[in-house]
């Protein structure tokens, strides 16, 4: 096949050379020793050009080579779709909070479960959350911005407090007794970041 584009190849230079003026040139096949048969004379009909085509797609070496196209038609296997949905995950909708009695998991109207994935599109950090504590009044942006998400140095002005959850990211921060829509905490800037459900 290599033969057969090299051929090729000259065909397109002898010709663009004569188009363009210059010159009656020695084909670089002839140069390098190897035969420039023409592959199509002036006289060449489509069958040929046809057949041509046909040769190389049909050449073994091709086949082994092409590439393989994916398909977005419905005729995906089953296990084919589920792994298609595992791969994209599930989002809450709409997004809940909550305290430490609300379970954990995908927030839906009907499942009122607090998102336990969320991320801060501000800061573009993981939000933590911590069971049975409230923050301190006296946090600032400074002190979660130098210690999240490390516990240890958080817990310095965590107050512990039965049945509440507290929330923070580097840029923001909440305590929530109560189930919560995430909507209404308009200054937050979270959002589900995929369950692998």
């Amino acid at each position: 096949m290599a033969d057969e584009l090299d051929r090729l190849l000259d065909e397109v230079e002898r010709r663009l050379c004569h188009r363009h003026g210059g010159g009656e040139e020695e084909p670089a096949a002839a140069k390098e020793g190897r035969s420039a048969k023409p592959l199509m004379s002036a006289g060449s009909s489509e069958e040929d050009l046809d057949d041509i085509i046909d040769e190389i797609c049909n050449d073994s070496s091709f086949t082994k080579t092409a590439p393989k196209l994916k398909s977005n038609s419905a005729s995906l296997t089953p296990e084919r779709n589920q792994v298609l949905l595992q791969a994209h995950g599930k989002r809450c909708c709409p997004v809940y909070l909550g305290g430490s009695l609300s379970p954990p998991g995908i927030g839906t109207n009907i499942s009122k479960r607090t998102c336990d994935q969320l991320r801060c599109t501000a800061c573009d950090f993981r939000v933590s959350f911590f069971n049975d504590y409230v923050w301190d009044q006296s946090c600032d942006y400074l002190f979660f911005r130098n210690n999240m998400p490390e516990f240890s140095k958080l817990r310095a002005k965590m107050i512990k407090k039965k049945g509440a959850r507290a929330y923070a990211c580097q840029c923001s921060w909440r305590s929530i007794h109560e189930l919560t829509e995430l909507q209404t905490e308009q200054q937050l800037r979270w959002v589900c970041g995929k369950h692998r459900e």
